[in-house]
Protein backbone atom coordinates (compact mmCIF):
# COMPACT_ATOMS: atom_id res chain seq x y z
CA UNK A 1 0.00 0.00 0.00
CA UNK A 2 2.87 2.29 1.08
CA UNK A 3 5.23 1.58 -2.27
CA UNK A 4 5.03 4.59 -4.22
CA UNK A 5 5.01 6.86 -0.90
CA UNK A 6 8.20 3.87 0.41
CA UNK A 7 10.09 4.69 -2.99
CA UNK A 8 9.86 8.47 -3.23
CA UNK A 9 10.90 9.16 0.44
CA UNK A 10 13.71 6.44 -0.22
CA UNK A 11 15.16 9.30 -3.16
CA UNK A 12 14.87 12.23 -1.07
CA UNK A 13 16.99 10.62 2.22
CA UNK A 14 19.46 9.01 -0.48
CA UNK A 15 20.18 12.47 -1.92
CA UNK A 16 21.15 13.26 1.95
CA UNK A 17 22.91 10.52 3.45
CA UNK A 18 25.00 10.83 0.26
CA UNK A 19 26.57 14.19 1.46
CA UNK A 20 29.07 14.52 4.28
CA UNK A 21 27.75 17.98 5.77
CA UNK A 22 24.01 19.51 5.52
CA UNK A 23 23.45 23.01 4.82
CA UNK A 24 20.21 24.44 6.45
CA UNK A 25 18.47 24.92 2.60
CA UNK A 26 19.78 21.24 2.07
CA UNK A 27 17.63 20.20 5.05
CA UNK A 28 14.78 22.90 4.23
CA UNK A 29 14.71 21.33 0.57
CA UNK A 30 13.86 18.01 1.59
CA UNK A 31 11.77 18.57 3.91
CA UNK A 32 9.70 20.23 1.20
CA UNK A 33 9.68 16.61 -1.07
CA UNK A 34 8.82 15.25 1.76
CA UNK A 35 5.84 17.21 2.42
CA UNK A 36 4.78 16.89 -1.00
CA UNK A 37 5.26 13.02 -0.81
CA UNK A 38 2.87 12.81 1.73
CA UNK A 39 -0.41 14.97 0.09
CA UNK A 40 0.25 13.26 -3.27
CA UNK A 41 0.03 9.73 -1.06
CA UNK A 42 -3.78 11.33 0.07
CA UNK A 43 -2.77 12.20 3.69
CA UNK A 44 -4.90 14.93 4.94
CA UNK A 45 -3.60 18.67 4.43
CA UNK A 46 -3.96 19.08 8.36
CA UNK A 47 -2.07 15.93 9.54
CA UNK A 48 0.84 17.26 7.15
CA UNK A 49 1.19 20.70 8.34
CA UNK A 50 1.33 19.10 11.94
CA UNK A 51 3.89 16.46 10.47
CA UNK A 52 6.48 19.01 8.81
CA UNK A 53 5.92 21.49 12.36
CA UNK A 54 7.20 18.74 14.24
CA UNK A 55 9.77 17.59 12.17
CA UNK A 56 11.76 20.92 10.78
CA UNK A 57 13.02 22.22 14.13
CA UNK A 58 14.66 19.05 15.00
CA UNK A 59 15.83 18.83 11.31
CA UNK A 60 17.57 21.98 10.96
CA UNK A 61 18.83 22.07 14.62
CA UNK A 62 22.83 22.35 15.42
CA UNK A 63 23.04 18.53 16.08
CA UNK A 64 22.39 17.63 12.52
CA UNK A 65 23.86 19.88 10.38
CA UNK A 66 26.95 19.55 12.47
CA UNK A 67 26.80 15.57 12.96
CA UNK A 68 29.22 13.28 11.43
CA UNK A 69 26.21 11.66 9.46
CA UNK A 70 23.74 13.89 9.63
CA UNK A 71 21.80 12.26 6.53
CA UNK A 72 21.25 9.29 8.57
CA UNK A 73 19.91 11.47 11.62
CA UNK A 74 17.15 13.66 9.83
CA UNK A 75 15.92 10.17 8.42
CA UNK A 76 15.85 8.76 12.60
CA UNK A 77 13.80 12.73 12.84
CA UNK A 78 11.54 11.97 10.29
CA UNK A 79 11.42 7.72 11.44
CA UNK A 80 10.20 8.93 14.90
CA UNK A 81 7.64 11.48 13.09
CA UNK A 82 5.97 9.31 11.64
CA UNK A 83 6.06 6.69 14.38
CA UNK A 84 3.67 9.35 16.74
CA UNK A 85 1.57 10.22 13.93
CA UNK A 86 0.41 6.49 13.27
CA UNK A 87 -0.12 6.64 17.08
CA UNK A 88 3.26 6.27 18.86
CA UNK A 89 5.73 3.91 20.22
CA UNK A 90 3.59 2.19 22.19
CA UNK A 91 3.02 -1.68 21.95
CA UNK A 92 -0.03 -2.75 19.76
CA UNK A 93 -3.54 -2.43 21.45
CA UNK A 94 -4.84 -5.67 21.88
CA UNK A 95 -8.95 -6.63 21.59
CA UNK A 96 -10.79 -6.33 25.21
CA UNK A 97 -12.23 -9.44 25.58
CA UNK A 98 -10.98 -9.83 28.94
CA UNK A 99 -13.97 -8.94 31.51
CA UNK A 100 -16.90 -10.84 32.42
CA UNK A 101 -18.00 -13.25 28.89
CA UNK A 102 -19.89 -13.23 26.48
CA UNK A 103 -16.86 -9.64 25.23
CA UNK A 104 -19.03 -7.99 22.45
CA UNK A 105 -17.44 -7.17 19.52
CA UNK A 106 -19.42 -4.78 16.93
CA UNK A 107 -18.35 -4.29 13.59
CA UNK A 108 -19.30 -1.09 12.42
CA UNK A 109 -18.82 0.34 8.68
CA UNK A 110 -20.29 1.03 5.02
CA UNK A 111 -21.26 -1.56 2.90
CA UNK A 112 -18.16 -3.07 0.65
CA UNK A 113 -15.70 -2.56 3.44
CA UNK A 114 -14.81 -5.64 4.29
CA UNK A 115 -16.78 -6.12 7.71
CA UNK A 116 -17.70 -9.89 7.25
CA UNK A 117 -14.51 -11.30 6.00
CA UNK A 118 -12.73 -8.79 8.86
CA UNK A 119 -15.35 -10.61 11.01
CA UNK A 120 -14.40 -13.98 10.14
CA UNK A 121 -10.82 -12.73 10.81
CA UNK A 122 -11.09 -11.57 13.96
CA UNK A 123 -12.53 -15.01 15.25
CA UNK A 124 -10.17 -17.08 13.67
CA UNK A 125 -7.23 -14.84 15.48
CA UNK A 126 -9.48 -15.09 18.68
CA UNK A 127 -9.83 -18.87 18.16
CA UNK A 128 -6.13 -19.55 17.47
CA UNK A 129 -4.06 -17.47 19.39
CA UNK A 130 -5.80 -15.98 21.58
CA UNK A 131 -7.81 -19.71 22.79
CA UNK A 132 -11.43 -17.96 23.05
CA UNK A 133 -14.36 -19.82 22.40
CA UNK A 134 -16.20 -17.47 19.68
CA UNK A 135 -19.79 -16.98 18.04
CA UNK A 136 -20.40 -14.70 15.18
CA UNK A 137 -23.83 -13.26 14.07
CA UNK A 138 -24.77 -11.18 11.17
CA UNK A 139 -26.90 -8.03 11.87
CA UNK A 140 -27.21 -7.34 8.25
CA UNK A 141 -30.86 -8.24 7.19
CA UNK A 142 -31.13 -5.90 4.16
CA UNK A 143 -28.48 -8.30 2.31
CA UNK A 144 -29.16 -11.82 2.71
CA UNK A 145 -26.08 -12.91 0.96
CA UNK A 146 -24.02 -11.33 3.86
CA UNK A 147 -25.91 -13.44 6.57
CA UNK A 148 -24.93 -16.63 4.22
CA UNK A 149 -21.28 -15.55 3.41
CA UNK A 150 -21.06 -15.50 7.42
CA UNK A 151 -22.31 -18.53 7.80
CA UNK A 152 -20.31 -20.67 5.05
CA UNK A 153 -16.75 -18.56 6.45
CA UNK A 154 -17.79 -19.88 9.82
CA UNK A 155 -17.50 -23.31 8.76
CA UNK A 156 -14.42 -22.54 6.71
CA UNK A 157 -12.69 -21.91 10.03
CA UNK A 158 -14.43 -23.80 12.65
CA UNK A 159 -16.19 -21.22 14.31
CA UNK A 160 -19.89 -21.17 15.87
CA UNK A 161 -22.50 -18.99 13.61
CA UNK A 162 -25.61 -17.98 15.40
CA UNK A 163 -28.47 -19.76 12.76
CA UNK A 164 -30.34 -17.36 10.41
CA UNK A 165 -34.32 -16.83 11.37
CA UNK A 166 -36.00 -15.33 8.26
CA UNK A 167 -37.75 -11.77 9.28
CA UNK A 168 -36.40 -10.90 12.09
CA UNK A 169 -34.60 -7.58 12.89
CA UNK A 170 -31.15 -6.48 13.87
CA UNK A 171 -32.04 -5.54 17.68
CA UNK A 172 -34.15 -9.00 17.82
CA UNK A 173 -30.97 -10.87 16.30
CA UNK A 174 -28.74 -9.06 18.72
CA UNK A 175 -30.92 -9.86 21.56
CA UNK A 176 -30.98 -13.94 20.59
CA UNK A 177 -27.01 -13.67 19.82
CA UNK A 178 -26.13 -12.91 23.40
CA UNK A 179 -28.37 -15.58 24.92
CA UNK A 180 -26.95 -18.01 22.77
CA UNK A 181 -23.37 -16.63 23.51
CA UNK A 182 -23.94 -17.35 27.12
CA UNK A 183 -25.80 -20.49 26.95
CA UNK A 184 -22.94 -21.74 24.91
CA UNK A 185 -20.19 -20.51 26.77
CA UNK A 186 -18.62 -18.38 24.19
CA UNK A 187 -16.30 -16.50 25.50
CA UNK A 188 -16.08 -13.61 22.54
CA UNK A 189 -19.84 -12.48 20.77
CA UNK A 190 -18.88 -10.87 17.20
CA UNK A 191 -21.94 -8.95 15.66
CA UNK A 192 -21.53 -8.07 12.04
CA UNK A 193 -23.52 -5.18 11.56
CA UNK A 194 -25.30 -3.79 8.23
CA UNK A 195 -23.60 -1.16 6.15
CA UNK A 196 -25.01 1.12 3.33
CA UNK A 197 -22.69 2.37 0.14
CA UNK A 198 -23.19 6.12 1.95
CA UNK A 199 -24.02 7.64 6.15
CA UNK A 200 -27.20 7.84 6.55
CA UNK A 201 -29.58 7.63 9.29
CA UNK A 202 -31.21 4.87 9.22
CA UNK A 203 -28.12 2.91 9.34
CA UNK A 204 -26.45 5.21 12.11
CA UNK A 205 -29.68 4.79 14.24
CA UNK A 206 -29.81 1.10 13.53
CA UNK A 207 -26.37 1.17 14.94
CA UNK A 208 -26.74 3.10 17.87
CA UNK A 209 -29.87 0.55 18.88
CA UNK A 210 -27.61 -2.81 18.86
CA UNK A 211 -24.75 -1.29 20.55
CA UNK A 212 -27.49 0.04 23.49
CA UNK A 213 -28.99 -3.46 23.53
CA UNK A 214 -25.40 -5.37 23.18
CA UNK A 215 -22.83 -3.04 25.28
CA UNK A 216 -20.14 -4.39 23.60
CA UNK A 217 -16.19 -3.59 24.49
CA UNK A 218 -15.40 -2.99 21.49
CA UNK A 219 -17.06 -1.16 18.29
CA UNK A 220 -14.31 -1.23 15.82
CA UNK A 221 -14.94 0.78 12.27
CA UNK A 222 -14.04 -1.15 9.38
CA UNK A 223 -12.58 1.23 6.50
CA UNK A 224 -11.56 0.50 2.91
CA UNK A 225 -7.82 1.85 2.73
CA UNK A 226 -8.14 2.03 -1.22
CA UNK A 227 -11.30 4.89 -0.74
CA UNK A 228 -8.09 7.25 0.88
CA UNK A 229 -9.23 10.35 2.67
CA UNK A 230 -13.24 9.20 2.28
CA UNK A 231 -12.15 6.48 4.85
CA UNK A 232 -11.08 9.17 6.84
CA UNK A 233 -13.86 11.29 6.97
CA UNK A 234 -16.58 8.10 7.06
CA UNK A 235 -14.52 7.16 10.33
CA UNK A 236 -14.85 10.62 11.81
CA UNK A 237 -18.79 11.04 10.96
CA UNK A 238 -19.40 7.19 12.65
CA UNK A 239 -16.91 8.53 15.73
CA UNK A 240 -19.67 11.27 16.23
CA UNK A 241 -22.25 8.87 16.62
CA UNK A 242 -20.82 5.82 18.03
CA UNK A 243 -18.36 4.95 20.67
CA UNK A 244 -15.87 3.64 18.62
CA UNK A 245 -12.95 2.29 20.45
CA UNK A 246 -10.28 1.59 17.29
CA UNK A 247 -10.18 0.85 13.31
CA UNK A 248 -9.31 -2.11 11.31
CA UNK A 249 -8.29 -1.02 7.50
CA UNK A 250 -8.57 -3.43 4.59
CA UNK A 251 -6.89 -3.91 1.72
CA UNK A 252 -3.60 -2.76 2.49
CA UNK A 253 -2.23 -5.19 -0.17
CA UNK A 254 -3.63 -2.99 -2.42
CA UNK A 255 -1.99 -0.14 -4.57
CA UNK A 256 -4.18 2.42 -2.62
CA UNK A 257 -1.49 5.38 -1.67
CA UNK A 258 -1.62 4.56 2.20
CA UNK A 259 -2.69 8.16 3.00
CA UNK A 260 -5.93 6.96 4.97
CA UNK A 261 -3.50 4.90 7.37
CA UNK A 262 -1.39 7.99 8.03
CA UNK A 263 -4.39 10.34 8.79
CA UNK A 264 -7.18 8.21 10.36
CA UNK A 265 -5.24 8.15 13.76
CA UNK A 266 -4.08 11.88 13.82
CA UNK A 267 -8.11 12.34 12.48
CA UNK A 268 -10.01 10.79 14.84
CA UNK A 269 -7.57 9.84 17.47
CA UNK A 270 -8.60 6.38 17.57
CA UNK A 271 -6.07 3.46 17.40
CA UNK A 272 -5.43 1.33 14.21
CA UNK A 273 -5.72 -1.68 15.67
CA UNK A 274 -5.46 -4.35 12.76
CA UNK A 275 -4.45 -4.42 8.64
CA UNK A 276 -6.23 -6.17 6.54
CA UNK A 277 -3.84 -7.67 3.87
CA UNK A 278 -5.88 -10.31 1.73
CA UNK A 279 -8.97 -12.29 1.25
CA UNK A 280 -7.27 -15.41 3.44
CA UNK A 281 -8.89 -15.85 6.67
CA UNK A 282 -5.35 -15.55 8.31
CA UNK A 283 -4.77 -12.34 6.26
CA UNK A 284 -4.96 -10.22 9.59
CA UNK A 285 -2.21 -8.44 11.60
CA UNK A 286 -1.92 -6.20 14.30
CA UNK A 287 -0.61 -2.54 13.77
CA UNK A 288 2.03 -1.52 15.47
CA UNK A 289 3.84 2.09 14.74
CA UNK A 290 7.13 1.22 14.57
CA UNK A 291 6.90 -1.80 12.17
CA UNK A 292 4.66 0.47 9.52
CA UNK A 293 6.84 3.02 9.73
CA UNK A 294 10.37 1.12 8.77
CA UNK A 295 8.14 -0.15 6.17
CA UNK A 296 7.44 3.50 4.91
CA UNK A 297 11.21 4.35 4.86
CA UNK A 298 12.40 0.98 3.10
CA UNK A 299 13.69 -0.57 6.36
CA UNK A 300 11.69 -3.48 6.24
CA UNK A 301 9.93 -5.53 9.15
CA UNK A 302 11.69 -8.78 9.55
CA UNK A 303 9.89 -8.73 13.00
CA UNK A 304 6.99 -9.21 11.42
CA UNK A 305 8.25 -11.70 9.05
CA UNK A 306 9.89 -13.91 12.18
CA UNK A 307 5.97 -13.57 13.30
CA UNK A 308 4.53 -15.05 9.83
CA UNK A 309 7.07 -17.90 10.28
CA UNK A 310 6.39 -19.06 13.56
CA UNK A 311 2.71 -19.36 12.65
CA UNK A 312 3.31 -20.68 9.55
CA UNK A 313 6.17 -23.07 9.58
CA UNK A 314 5.82 -26.75 11.86
CA UNK A 315 8.78 -26.59 14.44
CA UNK A 316 9.13 -30.59 14.44
CA UNK A 317 8.73 -30.19 10.32
CA UNK A 318 11.17 -27.34 10.00
CA UNK A 319 13.76 -29.33 12.87
CA UNK A 320 13.46 -32.38 10.40
CA UNK A 321 14.09 -30.25 7.58
CA UNK A 322 17.04 -29.26 9.53
CA UNK A 323 18.78 -32.64 10.19
CA UNK A 324 18.10 -33.34 6.88
CA UNK A 325 19.78 -30.27 5.65
CA UNK A 326 22.69 -30.86 8.30
CA UNK A 327 23.24 -34.08 6.13
CA UNK A 328 23.45 -32.35 3.02
CA UNK A 329 20.33 -34.19 1.36
CA UNK A 330 17.60 -31.95 -0.72
CA UNK A 331 15.28 -33.45 -2.99
CA UNK A 332 12.07 -32.50 -5.08
CA UNK A 333 10.19 -33.18 -1.58
CA UNK A 334 12.00 -30.62 0.71
CA UNK A 335 11.64 -28.05 -2.39
CA UNK A 336 7.66 -28.46 -2.44
CA UNK A 337 7.43 -28.11 1.25
CA UNK A 338 9.94 -24.63 0.47
CA UNK A 339 7.68 -23.27 -2.14
CA UNK A 340 4.73 -23.85 -0.22
CA UNK A 341 5.77 -22.34 2.79
CA UNK A 342 7.16 -19.52 0.48
CA UNK A 343 2.92 -19.19 -0.17
CA UNK A 344 1.52 -19.38 3.05
CA UNK A 345 4.15 -16.52 4.62
CA UNK A 346 2.68 -13.76 1.57
CA UNK A 347 4.53 -15.20 -1.70
CA UNK A 348 7.75 -13.62 -2.72
CA UNK A 349 6.57 -10.33 -3.21
CA UNK A 350 5.14 -10.46 0.56
CA UNK A 351 8.05 -11.71 2.04
CA UNK A 352 10.77 -9.44 0.08
CA UNK A 353 8.74 -6.71 0.92
CA UNK A 354 9.06 -6.74 4.48
CA UNK A 355 12.97 -7.01 3.65
CA UNK A 356 15.29 -4.34 4.32
CA UNK A 357 16.49 -1.99 0.78
CA UNK A 358 14.42 -4.02 -1.13
CA UNK A 359 13.00 -0.97 -2.43
CA UNK A 360 16.14 -0.41 -3.86
CA UNK A 361 16.34 -2.97 -5.91
CA UNK A 362 12.31 -2.83 -7.30
CA UNK A 363 13.05 -2.48 -10.49
CA UNK A 364 15.52 -5.12 -10.66
CA UNK A 365 12.66 -8.01 -9.16
CA UNK A 366 9.96 -6.14 -11.22
CA UNK A 367 11.95 -7.31 -14.11
CA UNK A 368 12.52 -10.68 -12.71
CA UNK A 369 8.80 -10.99 -12.73
CA UNK A 370 7.91 -12.58 -9.14
CA UNK A 371 4.56 -13.93 -9.17
CA UNK A 372 3.31 -16.76 -6.99
CA UNK A 373 2.04 -18.14 -10.27
CA UNK A 374 5.50 -18.74 -10.87
CA UNK A 375 5.65 -20.66 -7.06
CA UNK A 376 2.69 -23.07 -7.99
CA UNK A 377 3.57 -23.61 -11.43
CA UNK A 378 7.01 -24.71 -9.64
CA UNK A 379 4.97 -26.62 -7.09
CA UNK A 380 3.00 -28.29 -10.14
CA UNK A 381 5.94 -29.64 -11.90
CA UNK A 382 6.90 -31.00 -8.88
CA UNK A 383 3.97 -33.29 -8.52
CA UNK A 384 3.79 -34.12 -12.02
CA UNK A 385 6.90 -36.78 -10.87
CA UNK A 386 7.07 -39.82 -10.13
CA UNK A 387 7.92 -40.66 -6.08
CA UNK A 388 11.22 -42.17 -7.59
CA UNK A 389 12.20 -39.08 -9.25
CA UNK A 390 11.55 -37.14 -6.31
CA UNK A 391 14.02 -38.64 -4.37
CA UNK A 392 16.41 -39.05 -7.07
CA UNK A 393 16.79 -36.11 -9.32
CA UNK A 394 19.78 -37.58 -11.25
CA UNK A 395 17.05 -39.90 -13.09
CA UNK A 396 15.49 -37.04 -15.12
CA UNK A 397 16.57 -37.72 -18.61
CA UNK A 398 15.58 -35.85 -21.61
CA UNK A 399 12.33 -38.43 -22.36
CA UNK A 400 11.02 -38.22 -18.53
CA UNK A 401 11.69 -34.33 -18.68
CA UNK A 402 9.53 -34.03 -21.90
CA UNK A 403 6.72 -36.43 -19.81
CA UNK A 404 6.75 -34.05 -16.74
CA UNK A 405 6.36 -31.09 -19.04
CA UNK A 406 3.05 -32.38 -20.27
CA UNK A 407 1.81 -33.84 -16.90
CA UNK A 408 2.19 -30.27 -15.69
CA UNK A 409 1.12 -28.45 -18.67
CA UNK A 410 4.17 -26.56 -19.72
CA UNK A 411 7.51 -26.57 -21.75
CA UNK A 412 10.51 -28.73 -21.08
CA UNK A 413 12.11 -25.59 -20.55
CA UNK A 414 10.37 -24.45 -17.65
CA UNK A 415 11.32 -27.92 -16.30
CA UNK A 416 15.32 -27.46 -17.30
CA UNK A 417 14.93 -24.14 -14.86
CA UNK A 418 13.31 -25.74 -11.82
CA UNK A 419 16.22 -28.75 -12.22
CA UNK A 420 18.88 -25.63 -12.32
CA UNK A 421 17.02 -23.61 -9.36
CA UNK A 422 17.26 -27.66 -7.64
CA UNK A 423 20.82 -27.61 -8.10
CA UNK A 424 21.74 -24.63 -6.91
CA UNK A 425 19.69 -24.80 -3.90
CA UNK A 426 21.29 -28.82 -2.95
CA UNK A 427 24.66 -27.29 -3.67
CA UNK A 428 24.38 -24.55 -0.76
CA UNK A 429 22.49 -27.59 0.86
CA UNK A 430 25.32 -29.40 0.78
CA UNK A 431 28.05 -27.35 1.52
CA UNK A 432 26.45 -26.55 4.46
CA UNK A 433 26.22 -29.50 5.48
CA UNK A 434 29.86 -29.69 5.40
CA UNK A 435 30.18 -26.93 7.46
CA UNK A 436 30.76 -24.40 4.85
CA UNK A 437 28.88 -21.28 4.63
CA UNK A 438 28.53 -20.10 1.21
CA UNK A 439 26.88 -17.17 1.68
CA UNK A 440 29.31 -14.20 2.04
CA UNK A 441 33.49 -13.27 3.24
CA UNK A 442 34.40 -10.97 5.97
CA UNK A 443 33.15 -7.82 4.32
CA UNK A 444 30.16 -8.63 3.19
CA UNK A 445 31.29 -10.01 -0.43
CA UNK A 446 29.94 -12.98 -2.40
CA UNK A 447 32.22 -16.12 -1.67
CA UNK A 448 33.58 -17.85 -4.78
CA UNK A 449 31.22 -20.71 -3.80
CA UNK A 450 28.09 -18.49 -3.41
CA UNK A 451 28.58 -17.10 -7.17
CA UNK A 452 29.08 -20.31 -8.17
CA UNK A 453 25.62 -21.46 -7.38
CA UNK A 454 23.92 -18.26 -8.04
CA UNK A 455 25.41 -17.18 -11.28
CA UNK A 456 28.71 -14.95 -11.60
CA UNK A 457 28.31 -10.97 -11.32
CA UNK A 458 25.68 -11.73 -8.47
CA UNK A 459 25.61 -8.71 -6.06
CA UNK A 460 23.13 -10.22 -3.49
CA UNK A 461 22.27 -13.64 -2.27
CA UNK A 462 20.22 -14.45 -5.36
CA UNK A 463 20.18 -11.39 -7.17
CA UNK A 464 21.98 -11.20 -11.01
CA UNK A 465 22.64 -7.13 -11.74
CA UNK A 466 20.93 -7.58 -14.93
CA UNK A 467 17.73 -7.97 -12.92
CA UNK A 468 17.33 -11.79 -12.58
CA UNK A 469 16.88 -13.89 -9.43
CA UNK A 470 18.86 -16.99 -10.11
CA UNK A 471 17.27 -19.93 -7.94
CA UNK A 472 13.85 -18.67 -8.20
CA UNK A 473 10.57 -19.32 -9.80
CA UNK A 474 9.99 -16.54 -12.26
CA UNK A 475 13.40 -15.72 -13.34
CA UNK A 476 13.73 -15.57 -17.21
CA UNK A 477 17.40 -14.19 -17.19
CA UNK A 478 20.26 -16.23 -17.41
CA UNK A 479 22.15 -17.06 -14.42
Amino acid sequence: MFEALTERLTGVFDKLTGRGALSEADVDAALREVRVALLEADVALPVVKDFIAKVKPQAIGETVVKSVKPGQQVIKIVHDALIDMLGGDAPPEGLRVHGEPPNVIMMAGLQGSGKTTTSAKLALRLTKTDKRRVLMASLDTRRPAAMEQLSTLGKSIGVDVLPIVQGQPPAEIAKRALTAARLGGHDVLILDTAGRTTLDEDMMTEAALVASIARPSEILLVADSLTGQDAVETARRFHERLPLTGLVLTRTDGDGRGGAALSMRAVTGLPIKFLGAGERPDALEPFEARRVAGRILGQGDIVGLVEKAAEQVDRAEAEKMAAKLAKGRFDFDDMEKQLSQLIQLGGLKGVMGMLPGVGKIKNQLDEAQLDDRQLRRQIGIIRSMTREERRKPDLLNGRRRARIARGAGVEVVDVNRLLKMHRNMADMAKAMGKGKMPFAMPGGRPSPEMLKNLGAGAQLPGLNPSGGLPGLPGSNKKS
